[in-house]
């Protein structure tokens, strides 16, 4: 992504060399529904591996693309076609929805080859999506020059948000 194509009132939260900014909101987002993805799996008993890797994936993937669609519908004035390039910038600034999903998956994945558990797996998943969330909450906040006690705030709001989602699967007795 061009510096040029990152929005004036986002440029300072844009990587200077090369122009991209990482989306911090759809980062947490992201890890927000990996982790309840996560937590419902399995809610009827035991539940296939690969399918909750799958599912991972394709709900980042259905959510990502929501998102790009709803910002270019938001964005689009009455009447004037998408461009590819459009299509592309918010793709790829929304992507990290996607990515948020990635290390949950791996995690239920490669669970396998340490002879887990899939509910093993999902435990993990879970750790790690509640884990990375707070860290994107942290960074974004550190990032956009919050105080240390703002970042510490931003950090205890997404733990608590996560605990909620533990305490639901804990509630569906996985």
């Amino acid at each position: 992504m061009s510096r040029s194509s990152v929005p004036p009132e986002r440029e300072d939260r844009a990587d200077p060399s090369t122009g991209h900014r990482t989306d911090y909101a759809g980062a947490i987002y992201g890890s927000i529904l990996a982790a309840s993805v996560v937590a419902t799996a399995g809610a009827g008993g035991e539940y296939p591996r690969l399918e909750a890797v799958v599912l991972l994936v394709v709900t980042g993937l259905v959510f990502w693309a929501t998102h790009v669609y709803a910002q270019l519908a938001g964005e689009r004035m009455v009447g004037q076609v998408w461009s590819w390039r459009e299509i592309r910038r918010i793709g790829t600034h929304e992507w990290s929805i996607v990515e948020a999903a990635t290390l949950p998956a791996a995690a239920v994945a490669l669970s396998a080859l340490f002879d887990m558990s899939v509910n093993t797996g999902l435990w993990i998943a879970l750790g790690i999506a509640v884990a990375q969330q707070v860290m994107w909450a942290c960074l974004g906040a550190a990032r956009a020059g919050a105080s240390r006690g703002l970042v510490i705030a931003e950090g205890f709001v997404n733990l608590a948000l996560g605990l909620i989602i533990v305490g639901a699967k804990v509630v569906l007795k996985h």
